[in-house]
């Protein structure tokens, strides 16, 4: 669950992937798997798939206003400690792809994955979108449709849902539907559930294609994914400059930027050295004779 909830928490924060800290936390191949054989191994699958969920769900309802007022008056500290996060996982994820074996060219994918990253950053806003009472038919399906597009930051690690969103006019109008539950509770939820089918049958679509290439192309899979998750600490920092503009004035403080640095330092470290530490006491130790060895 507490998984899940990291996994929950990287939706709201532009520039992080759900997919990519599902990867640097261990889970990724068997969340992958589990919705791939969701029909094949439902009890399996859904008692993997439960608590993670639960924790991504609780995460997201806990901490929303929290983080929604960290971006709001500190997103540039706030958006650096999740980039420390990802960089200090990084040796893990190198070590744990070797396992698959590397070979040059695999280097096209690593490279090819993280400016594919990177290069998202640079797509121009198409503008605000319009997600009032007032809004027709057809754009409940668009958001349908949108809701399958902002699924791939689910499944594929290194897309960013919430930058995908911003970058289509979506996030910010989402993220004040979230926040009119209050006043406008039925056209909210109407709007909210439409948009949820559409991440469900993305997430599906692309879960599925996943499961595929990480079967057939394991090793070349892998290191890609290597590549988005590299591509993600830029990209984080170039949307920082994209969603905060007109306001750098602000938000670019000495006190800010100082709390950005020490945030990052901080990140990194701690999950370097929790990874570490879960190395150390999940590797199996030498039993000292056969006769342990039997037990």
């Amino acid at each position: 669950m507490a998984k899940g909830g990291a996994i929950g928490l990287a939706m709201i924060i532009p520039g992080v992937s759900g997919g990519t800290l599902a990867v640097l936390l261990g889970v990724y191949d068997e969340i992958i798997d589990s919705v791939g054989n969701i029909f094949k191994k439902f009890k399996e699958s859904f008692l993997f798939l439960l608590p993670i969920a639960l924790g991504a769900v609780l995460a997201f309802a806990a901490l929303y206003f929290p983080l929604k007022y960290a971006l709001r008056y500190a997103p540039f500290p706030t958006m650096l400690l999740f980039a420390g996060l990802m960089l200090g996982s990084i040796p893990d994820l190198f070590k744990k792809s070797e396992k698959n074996g590397f070979k040059k060219t695999d280097t096209i994918g690593l490279v090819l994955a993280c400016f594919l990253v990177v290069g998202i950053c640079f797509i121009p806003n198409i503008g605000e979108v319009d997600l009032s009472a007032d809004m027709d038919a057809a754009k409940y399906f668009l958001l349908l449709f949108i809701g399958m597009i902002a699924s791939c930051a689910l499944v594929v690690p290194g897309v960013s849902g919430s930058m995908l969103l911003f970058i289509l006019g979506y996030y910010q109008p989402l993220l004040s539907t979230i926040s009119a539950l209050k006043t406008s509770f039925g056209h909210s939820v109407l709007v909210l559930a439409t948009f949820a089918v559409g991440l469900i049958i993305g997430f599906f679509t692309i879960a599925k294609l996943m499961q595929f290439l990480l079967k057939r192309f394991r090793r070349a899979t892998y290191w890609s994914i290597v590549g988005f998750v590299i591509g993600s600490i830029p990209a984080i920092i170039i949307t920082f400059f994209h969603e905060y503009a007109t306001q750098l004035s602000t938000y670019l403080t000495p006190l800010q930027i100082s709390l950005g640095v020490i945030f990052f330092v901080l990140g990194a470290i701690g999950t370097f050295l929790l990874a570490r530490f879960a190395i150390k006491h999940t590797t199996p130790q030498p039993y000292e004779s056969d006769n342990n060895l039997e037990k």
